[in-house]
């Protein structure tokens, strides 16, 4: 799954083929052909762990947040760069071609739909908020769709300066939301 990702990185859709992510495995192209008969399938098996993994990387790092609105910036942080790297340029390259390809676009919209969901309740999650309070679905959504903006800004040239002074500027606004949801959870 590495490979897949790597590949899809470094070489975009139209340079990743069973055959070289079968090569950057180590593995034979029958070999990975054998568990994923067509590129698409790989790809979405790709697609899966990679959020899975992202996943299990946030819940990790959100064991060591602070709880109340000083939890705000440290998350800010962690949600904008979750879309910097190798992984989200896989994503984006992915993303790009099924812009054009039918058949890529219907086998990505749903599973797309699904990581945005996991997206949004692992932001919920993390900043410990109550999603029923009027606005707060739509500020989390709103620091998800900034996140991947300034994941853009990113890919040309490093934007990690600027995105820093974002994230502290967007976890001020963010901390009375999570105030709230953090006097919420302790009422309960």
């Amino acid at each position: 799954m590495d490979a897949a990702v790597e590949c899809l990185a470094e070489l975009g859709w139209n340079g990743t083929t069973v055959g070289v992510i079968a090569e950057r495995a180590g593995v034979s192209r029958g070999a990975a052909q054998h568990h994923f008969p067509t590129r698409e399938q790989l790809v979405v098996a790709a697609v899966e762990f990679l959020t899975e993994e992202q996943i299990a990387e946030l819940r990790e790092q959100a064991a060591a947040l602070p709880e109340g609105p000083s939890r705000a910036g440290p998350v800010a942080r962690m949600l904008l760069n979750l879309y910097t790297g190798p992984k989200f340029r896989a994503a984006l390259h992915l993303w790009v071609a099924a812009s054009t390809d039918d058949a890529l676009r219907a086998i990505l919209a749903p599973l797309e739909a699904q990581v945005g969901r996991e997206a949004h309740r692992m932001a919920v999650e993390l900043l410990g908020v109550d999603e029923s309070r009027q606005g707060v679905r739509e500020i989390v959504q709103a620091t998800l769709d900034l996140a991947r903006g300034l994941g853009l800004a990113n890919l040309l040239t490093d934007d990690t300066k600027r995105r820093e002074q974002i994230a502290r500027q967007w976890a001020t606004l963010l901390e009375p939301m999570v105030a709230e949801g953090s006097g919420s959870a302790a009422a309960r």
